[in-house]
């Protein structure tokens, strides 16, 4: 596996969350990988094109290999923000800025290369071939190994995946929003042998009080005792019983959940108690 099973989100890590200090972000690194949780997902734009850098200087002092981990990041997010000359929020996927931002990246991040480069969000403006040449020049010289996207539909991964190959799109996915299982986003990109990644794997499940987690709530709480798992185990395990080979982005600091999260993938749900988790979600059987 290039990517480890449960990945590491750290939008949360720095300003926009926790605001771990140095020293807290080298422990929890080492907590993740000597729990099996070595890929690590960034953004350029998390904490306000902040956090990168802050996870780049304690991984310097982490003691960690380089070749122990994975690093991914993202690009094409222009937000209005101190650390940016932007007078409104939008996307820049030219062949210039591509190459300037992941460069950014490895120089905040402080590797020599990105093990997966992600276009963040797709731009009604953006060009194929332009793409192309950033993401070619990109890997000759080195800079990424894998790339990929974020938030793309299958024609619009069609558009890019004709001059390059795509490796990976990041989605939102959980069982309050999975509509990428029936929009044909998964059938395109298990067809495709496209790895696909899950935001938010969690949902609204812990947000929101209403009816829907009312009746997710009871479903999971009647099968807890059978697995001998948390709520939040549950709808992981559900995830990733999905033929996909959906790889979940926790994006939790809490070591104790970290931990939770990976011996979900030893859950093997039964085939019924998993359409019953969807029932519980949908408010109606299947068709």
């Amino acid at each position: 596996m290039k990517y480890s099973r449960l990945i590491a989100g750290t939008m949360t890590w720095g300003s926009w969350g926790k605001q771990l200090s140095k020293k807290e972000m080298a422990a929890l690194m080492n907590f993740c990988v000597s729990n099996q949780i070595t890929t690590f997902d960034h953004a350029d734009i998390y904490g306000a094109y902040t956090t990168e850098a802050d996870f780049g200087n304690a991984f310097a002092d982490s003691g960690l290999k380089r070749e122990a981990i994975q690093l991914i990041s993202k690009c094409g997010i222009q937000d209005i923000s101190d650390n940016r000359n932007n007078s409104v929020k939008h996307y820049n996927y030219s062949k210039d800025y591509i190459i300037w931002s992941a460069e950014e990246s490895l120089q905040h991040l402080k590797t020599d290369y990105l093990d997966l480069l992600l276009l963040h969000r797709p731009s009604p403006l953006m060009v194929a071939e332009e793409i192309a040449e950033a993401i070619t020049i990109l890997k000759k010289e080195g800079k990424i190994r894998d790339f990929g996207v974020s938030n793309f539909t299958p024609s619009q991964m069609d558009m890019i995946g004709l001059r390059m190959d795509i490796d990976v799109n990041q989605i939102e996915f959980s069982l309050t929003e999975h509509s990428a299982m029936h929009d044909g986003t998964l059938d395109y990109l298990k067809t495709c042998g496209i790895k696909p990644m899950a935001w938010s794997p969690l949902g609204s499940i812990f947000k929101d009080d209403n009816e829907q987690n009312i009746r997710i709530h009871k479903q999971l709480s009647e099968l807890k005792d059978k697995y001998n798992a948390t709520e939040d185990q549950l709808l992981l395990a559900w995830i990733m019983k999905h033929p996909a080979n959906i790889h979940p982005v926790v994006g939790t600091t809490t070591e104790e959940r970290l931990k939770l999260s990976v011996e979900a993938a030893k859950i093997e749900l039964e085939l019924e108690d998993w359409f019953l988790i969807l029932v519980a979600a949908q408010g109606h059987k299947v068709p």
